[in-house]
């Protein structure tokens, strides 16, 4: 724990990630940059290997985009959704509200092939529904596409994704969805009713490029074979620089595995199975770094196949919130890991997820049937009102809270420590298969995830 805080080197992190780099976008010569950074950072404190590992990533970027009143030329904030695909209407504009089974009946067929106008936020006092679903259901209607209201006030905007991670993935087909402030949506419900004439273009390609993800290791002591990983995307949405929604967790890694490097060279304590410390590229395009990491390294059609980590932990977002504990994706760790929690004496509390979680980069993991866990931070309880940045400018090198991290570092060196000295047989065994994963992943989709409540 000392050393995580007297021996800190966040600020330097943070401010060549952040200030130095900037934003981060998954396949750019920036992410290039800051893989190179991170792995040069691992080899400084001397751990067993540090390398980058490219792999092939299918990524998009926009040029103009544009939402105008045809009549009165008034120009109407925007923003596209991730990856969404190019697009030019002229059409009427219908307010849809929230988007809600109920109220799209209502409309008929007045949204066919016109732009509907939709509330991200789940309609008050009914049972929640992912916008994700929503925008199937406007897209079914006929819209010819979504122009969504941005819930933050103070013209503040942020990328977002218009499809349901858990079983789609990318949807170049999908209906264009374009995102607005919360001012000019409330101006645009008010002049919907007049049926006004509204343009919306977005000017977007798809691409392939070349993306970077980077690996590191302390090599255990008495079960060099078996590994745990730790792990955190080091991307960023375009134009964001970051500061929580990556860095926090890329330092995370970063600093974590500095520590225990040292607890190695300066008192000679090894981990007992070796602890691998990740950085993924491609997290906010549908994971496609971890997907990539567990493709080529754990799936079955993987030419140099190793045994499967017995844990996963990720990263993300960590200066939302102090860390209160682990949440895994599948129970038969449970006692197991809050055991190991209880040895810490720090309070730290072990949950379980009810409702699968494909938002981060533990989840490819997951589709694996490996044990994958996040750490107990905003999605739950605690987030503090000042943390609600990550995928827009705002989201920089002074959003990262270098105390709180500092606390992270030490509590998941001393978890991971711990871990890694349980023989691997005496972990509980995961009854999952991939099939029964798979099974579960189908039954949530669709659904609206109890984390994201508002």
């Amino acid at each position: 724990m000392g050393e995580a805080w007297a021996g800190s080197l966040i600020n330097q992190h943070v401010t060549e990630l952040c200030d130095v780099i900037g934003p981060r976008w998954g396949g750019s010569e920036e992410d290039h940059r800051a893989a190179d950074y991170i792995r040069s950072q691992m080899n400084a404190a001397n751990l067993d290997r540090a390398e980058i590992e490219p792999f092939q990533i299918d990524t998009w970027n926009h040029g103009e985009v544009e939402i105008r009143l045809v009549d009165s030329g008034r120009e109407i904030a925007s923003m596209p959704f991730l990856r969404c695909k190019p697009t030019d209407v002229t059409a009427a504009l219908v307010d849809t509200g929230h988007a809600s089974a109920h109220e799209v009946e209502s409309l008929g067929d007045s949204l066919r092939g016109n732009v509907a106008l939709a509330i991200i936020a789940p309609e008050p006092f009914t049972t929640p529904e992912p916008f994700t679903a929503r925008i199937v259901r406007l897209a079914q209607a006929g819209a010819a596409c979504v122009i969504a209201v941005e819930p933050k006030t103070g013209g503040r905007m942020e990328y977002s994704n218009s499809d349901e991670w858990l079983t789609v993935g990318p949807q170049k087909d999908a209906i264009a969805v374009i995102k607005t402030s919360s001012e000019d949506g409330a101006y645009l419900s008010r002049v919907a009713g007049t049926s006004p004439a509204i343009k919306v273009q977005v000017e977007s390609t798809y691409f392939d490029s070349t993306a970077y993800n980077t690996v590191a290791e302390i090599t255990g002591e008495s079960h060099p074979e078996r590994h745990l990983i730790l792990a955190g995307h080091h991307d960023t949405v375009l134009g964001a620089p970051g500061g929580n929604d990556n860095a926090s967790g890329t330092i995370g890694v970063m600093e974590t595995a500095r520590v225990l490097s040292k607890l190695k060279d300066e008192l000679g304590v090894r981990p007992g199975m070796s602890i691998r410390f990740a950085t993924w590229s491609g997290e906010e395009q549908h994971l496609q770094g971890a997907r990539a990491y567990v493709r080529d390294h754990y799936s079955e059609e993987a030419s140099n196949r190793e045994d499967k980590p017995l844990l996963n932990i990720n990263l993300d977002e960590l200066s939302t919130g102090h860390m209160k504990g682990i949440v895994l994706t599948f129970p038969h760790l449970r006692s197991f890991m809050q055991n190991q929690l209880d040895t810490m004496n720090d309070g730290l509390k072990c949950h379980v997820l009810a409702h699968m979680d494909a938002h981060s980069d533990h989840f490819p993991f997951v589709e694996e049937a490996i044990d994958a866990s996040i750490t107990w931070r905003w999605r739950f309880w605690g987030r503090h009102e000042t943390a609600n940045f990550h995928h827009e400018p705002g989201d920089a090198a002074n959003k990262l809270n270098a105390r709180e991290l500092k606390e992270y570092v030490g509590q998941l060196s001393r978890l991971l420590l711990r871990l890694s000295h349980t023989a691997p047989e005496d972990w509980p065994a995961n009854p999952l298969t991939k099939a029964d994963v798979r099974n579960i992943i189908e039954g949530d989709a669709g659904h609206h995830h109890p984390a994201f409540h508002s």
